[in-house]
């Protein structure tokens, strides 16, 4: 082995082989076990959250698999409509032409040249991650048999009548000109205006105050042209008396009815509000309620129309209003219109104040245009009667939160759930399997031979509908599409459900929500009941930065996984952060920050301390501060890993191991360790299995690093360095040495996949095992019969009383090769039984002159003490310590033992604590008081007896 541990040098060696190899497909022989990943943008590449949600993917199906299970981790990236879509847009602009310019057909192939040339950026860093999917089974939401997916669900929940065509409001991004999702809304808190406008009540009307109009307040001025009605509280007195009159809408002219409607806040401004309900929506909800028609003023470039579109709540269109707009506004944009209705409004004596507001304007997350509310014809899928058994299925638990308390989220959406809009205004992505004739009439089919077919439409022409569906339809169907569904393939059989799906609790609805409704809805068991799509969801939090903001490129705090992994220089972190910022003072600003917090830039930690730290901080779905002191941390622990991996294999190589059923001698460390290892075992089990990663690696870490490297490693020694030891006694050591790392790497391979294949590779053979890789070896299994509480006890004895002199040495000032002679004072016949099991380790280790017991009667000399239990180890002064700096030892100890004692004191006293508190803990107290009261006084003892010198 390398003297030192270059991760570089490792992980792309693997994961070829393993990859080359086959070993992510699935092979156990044990129940099945899938995990489908959650797909990432085609276009896309590794940011924090898919190193973070990988990491903790992988190491379970690593756990699973090395259990036995038959795994399943299906990859595959998401067509992501828009952003693919924008993203070859731009390249046309910089080339001066649009889509128009190229037609349907030549811009898709443009979009489909651009995946093939990216879409391999976001796997191939992945890969990089160790993540063992199997790649053999790579999927994309648009290829062939996803296609035929998304045409069979349609054309399925058509026909169930779950899939309509209406005209409702929608998102409209006024750049793409496409419905999007509220996920794609992003809420800004920016500066605005109130602004206070009179509308001139009809029919002679006064206000109680004997106004002859209202004063209604708006933030879109541009929308009075599409009111419907003017709204008021139905129990404010002001207006209580006006609910069923009218007011004449200004510039326009048209008459509109005042309505009461609890929406108002009589608190807000004066109490009335115009209601616009094709342009704002909560107007919709007030209009439908009311029955107002629903009058577009806009066009799809959000612009004035000539002529208002004018329909009823059922989306028909309404005959009966005039239609005509004020020509001086027709064909404005919305913006320009709205000062240009101010100024009508001013000139005509009606506005009568504008004041400053702060208000949250929405935003298209891609576009950064201000999104507008607008009526247009879209396809919806009736949620409701989906949501209904998928809310049954997580009562029930038959899919469960982890955790539990997302399950509050998920039924506070789903038990309020609104029709979901699925069409797109969009070139890329599943074009709507929809037909229509010359008079409009519409045909859903697969194809459109199906279609004619079906309906007996001969010859005539049809044309498609030009729409595509919303990403979340296709990702909908993830679960059971990417296995092979309609057909009624192997694959579906064995592997769904899938077992666990890894997700942030940001996309619980947009995506988790739909894939439970469609896949119930559209898969059965064999008994006809629903079929769930997953078992257990677990929600982790947001990677934030380490002190606790959000990533984001704006804030410049965005960190690479792969410049975690590879390392990168100052400059080149700097450019990164601050390239295409717009502001100069930002980019100032993002570079000074990058400058301090990473003056050397970013040292290159390899993936394993990544993956092991992201584990670490994976904690019951908490959002995650990420630390790089934590990477380094645990680059450090690799380190360890890898160094004593070095020592095992200096001692053992080539060394009679015992692992042919050889004659063996265990010492009572062996067996220590070797129960210690069952115990550790167990616990990562156990919290790998409840989903906490956090726990089980800190269960692996702490056995790794403090039991095994720096005690067992220490304690086999004095054994393998004896000349003189039986053979069976040093074969036993080496036995327990090889074995017991070996198990360590199995049980750490989850978490940190490459270097454990690595040293495993070498450690194997000693240990007696065979196999080609560790990935496909079993998990650590905990052996009861090794679990030796009676040599745990001579070893934790051990350890306190090396502990205790190496704390004398170093506050004496003591070398740690000076040989000391060393008194043991008031032991217990336990106390007797372990120095009996361990003087020799412990004189060897220690370094020490000599051991004497004291009896009862014997008075000791003046001595430093350190306590373990009741037994004194007692260090001689004379000749070894400064008195004066003993005594100020003592009194230091003194008063962290009175400190204590003042604190379990006063918890026994608080009524609260005494009342409250189980009966254990209490106990727990008293027993620690009574200990320190016991401590403080033979200290005290101590310091009386080396004061009087």
């Amino acid at each position: 082995m390398d003297k030192t541990y270059q991760p570089h040098a490792i992980e792309s060696h693997w994961y070829q082989i393993w990859e080359q190899n086959n070993y992510f497909a699935p092979q156990g022989s044990g129940k099945p076990y899938t995990i489908m990943i959650p797909p990432p943008n085609v276009t896309g590449s590794l940011h924090m959250g898919h190193g973070f949600n990988n990491a903790i993917m992988d190491a379970l199906i690593r756990f699973r698999r090395m259990q036995g299970r038959n795994t399943l981790w299906q990859p595959g990236t998401d067509h992501a409509g828009i952003a693919t879509q924008m993203v070859v847009e731009r390249q046309l602009a910089a080339q001066g032409q649009d889509r128009h310019d190229l037609g349907r057909e030549a811009f898709l192939d443009k979009v489909w040249e651009w995946k093939e040339q990216s879409g391999g950026t976001i796997t191939r860093q992945i890969r990089r991650l160790g993540s063992s999917v199997d790649w053999s089974r790579e999927r994309f939401t648009m290829d062939d048999g996803l296609s035929t997916a998304v045409k069979e669900a349609f054309v399925r929940l058509h026909e169930d009548g779950l899939i309509y065509r209406g005209k409702r409001l929608v998102n409209w991004d006024p750049k793409f000109h496409t419905a999007i999702s509220d996920l794609e809304v992003e809420n800004h808190d920016e500066k605005g205006h109130l602004w206070n406008l009179r509308y001139p009540l009809a029919d002679g009307e006064k206000t109680a105050e004997g106004k002859d109009y209202l004063v209604v307040a708006t933030t879109r001025p541009e929308t009075l042209l599409g009111d419907s009605a003017v709204a008021v509280h139905p129990q404010d007195e002001r207006y209580k008396a006006l609910i069923g009159k009218y007011v004449d809408l200004p510039l326009v002219g048209r008459r509109i009815p005042i309505v009461g409607d609890d929406y108002c806040d009589p608190e807000f401004g004066t109490g009335c509000v115009k209601i616009t309900p094709a342009h704002d929506f909560n107007d919709y909800e007030v209009g439908k309620r009311h029955q107002l028609p629903l009058i577009n003023v806009l066009d799809k470039n959000a612009a004035i129309l000539a002529t208002a579109q004018i329909f009823n709540t059922d989306g028909s269109v309404n005959e009966q209003l005039d239609n005509q707009l004020p020509a001086e506004f027709a064909g404005l944009d919305r913006f320009e219109a709205r000062k240009q209705i101010v100024a009508a409004m001013d000139a005509a004596g009606l506005l009568q104040s504008i004041d400053d507001h702060a208000l949250k304007t929405p935003r298209g997350d891609r576009s950064g245009d201000v999104i507008e509310p607008w009526l247009t014809d879209q396809w919806y899928v009736s949620t409701k009667p989906l949501a209904e058994p998928a809310i049954a299925a997580v009562e029930d638990g038959r899919v469960q939160f982890v955790p539990k308390q997302y399950e509050n989220m998920y039924f506070s959406w789903m038990r309020d759930i609104q029709d979901w809009c699925i069409s797109r205004q969009l070139w890329w992505g599943h074009r709507i399997p929809a037909w229509y004739d010359e008079a409009g009439n519409v045909y859903v089919g697969r194809d459109e031979a199906e279609v004619r077919a079906k309906h007996n439409l001969g010859d005539i022409t049809l044309r498609q509908d030009e729409d595509v569906l919303d990403t979340w339809f296709s990702s909908g169907l993830w679960t059971f599409s990417t296995l092979g569904w309609p057909e009624p393939t192997e694959f579906l059989k064995t592997f769904h459900p899938t077992d666990v799906l890894v997700t942030g609790f940001d996309i619980i609805f947009f995506w988790v929500a739909r894939m439970m409704m469609l896949t119930m809805h559209l898969i059965k068991n064999e008994d006809g009941s629903p079929q769930i799509p997953f078992k257990t969801v677990y929600v982790h939090g947001l990677v934030r930065d380490s002190q606790g903001h959000k990533m984001s490129k704006s804030k410049g705090n965005v960190l690479d996984p792969l410049d975690i992994i590879d390392g990168i220089d100052l400059e080149t972190l700097v450019e990164k952060r601050t390239s295409g910022m717009m502001q100069p003072k930002l980019a100032q600003q993002i570079e000074k920050q990058t400058r301090a917090e990473f003056s050397d830039g970013i040292a290159s930690y390899g993936t394993d301390a990544l993956r092991f730290t992201f584990c670490s901080l994976a904690s019951t779905g908490r959002d995650v501060k990420f630390d790089m002191g934590r990477v380094e941390g645990y680059r450090n622990f690799c380190n360890k890993i890898w160094n004593a991996a070095r020592y095992v294999m200096m001692q053992c190589e080539d060394q009679d191991c015992g692992v042919q059923g050889e004659a063996v001698e265990l010492t009572t460390a062996d067996r220590w360790i070797l129960s210690e290892l069952q115990k550790t075992s167990t616990e990562v089990t156990r919290q790998l299995e409840q989903f906490r990663f956090d726990l089980a690696t800190q269960v692996v870490y702490e056995f790794v690093w403090n039991q095994y490297c720096d005690w067992y490693l220490e304690l086999s020694k004095p054994v393998l360095w004896d000349k003189t030891a039986p053979l069976e006694r040093t074969r036993g050591t080496r036995r327990t040495l090889v074995q017991v790392l070996e198990s360590i790497l199995r049980l750490a391979h989850p978490f940190m996949p490459f270097i454990t294949e690595e040293i495993w590779q070498r450690i194997a053979p000693m240990a007696g095992k065979q196999g080609a890789t560790i990935m496909l070896q079993p998990f650590p299994e905990a052996e009861p019969a090794l679990i030796d509480e009676a040599a745990s006890a001579s070893i934790e004895w051990l350890k306190a009383v090396m502990l205790g002199l190496r704390n004398i040495r170093a506050e004496m000032n003591i070398g740690p090769g000076k040989p000391l002679p060393v008194l043991l004072a008031k032991a217990s016949a336990a106390d007797l039984a372990h120095l009996e099991q361990n003087r020799t380790t412990l004189i060897k280790l220690a370094k020490l002159d000599s051991i004497t017991l004291l009896v009862d009667e014997q008075e000791a000399p003046m001595a430093a003490t350190a306590l373990v239990g009741d037994l004194q180890v007692l260090v001689p002064m004379a000749g070894l310590i400064d008195t004066q700096a003993e005594l100020a030892r003592l009194d230091k100890e003194i008063q962290r033992l009175e400190g204590e004692i003042k604190r379990a004191s006063g918890k026994l006293s608080n009524q609260g604590f005494v009342a409250k508190a189980p009966a254990e803990v209490i106990e727990k107290e008293r027993a620690k008081q009574t200990e320190f009261e016991h401590a403080l006084a033979q200290l005290a003892e101590q310091r009386q007896r080396i004061a009087s010198l």
